[in-house]
């Protein structure tokens, strides 16, 4: 992951990436500045999903559409479009969470976890499976956030049954939606370095 993190951009997509990282980043000095605590935190708590794709080296056009589709989430929420514009609460539920349960596949993958993906040696099914039951769990823990949000933090969060409810299904139909992409489409760029070797799933150990 070094290896990746550290590898210079070379084509217009990963310069793209990389410049949105850069937005994140500065975003989260430019409201720590200009606007309240709680959308500097909201601003920095995308900071880790921003950098994830690089260090997973990930192919290009996942980095920058993960890049563009976290930012929206979390600016998205500093600009209150989640109750000011009908269905875009839904719509970044579906995509940010299908998003960030490929991320968190790859992560368990490549730490030798669980094989999800097909370069760990799961099954092509496996992603079918395992990436909506992820997403869900990215959609509860997403819920819960936000509750502790309103609880705690600020009472202008929106939080009611309805609306969690709904964030988790299209969470879950992200999910369905990512793996599909994770079994069909491949996401992972040549690893370089240390890296380049996939980990060995626990069944391969055994044979």
């Amino acid at each position: 992951m070094k290896e990746d993190f550290l590898r210079p951009p070379r084509t217009l997509a990963e310069w793209t990436a990389d410049a949105l990282r850069l937005i994140g980043v500065l975003g989260v000095v430019a409201a720590a500045i200009w606007l309240q605590p709680t959308d500097a935190g909201i601003a920095a708590l995308a900071l880790p999903a921003l950098m994830l794709p690089r260090m997973l080296g990930l192919r290009p056009w996942f980095d920058v559409t993960a890049c563009l589709i976290v930012l929206a989430a979390a600016w998205s929420n500093v600009f209150d479009l989640y109750t000011s514009v009908p269905g875009w609460d839904l719509l970044l539920h579906f995509a940010c969470t299908g998003v960030l349960a490929v991320v968190a596949a790859l992560v368990l993958s490549r730490t030798g976890v669980v094989a999800v993906t097909r370069d760990a040696g799961a099954p092509a099914r496996a992603p079918l499976v395992l990436l909506p039951i992820m997403a869900l769990a990215i959609s509860a823990l997403w819920e819960m956030i936000e509750w502790l949000g309103k609880t705690y933090v600020s009472d202008k969060i929106f939080v009611t049954y309805q609306d969690t409810i709904g964030d988790m299904v299209f969470g879950g139909l992200g999910g369905i939606a990512a793996g599909v992409v994770l079994a069909f489409v491949g996401v992972e760029r040549e690893r370089v370095g240390a890296d380049a070797a996939p980990p060995r799933s626990h069944a391969q150990d055994r044979r």
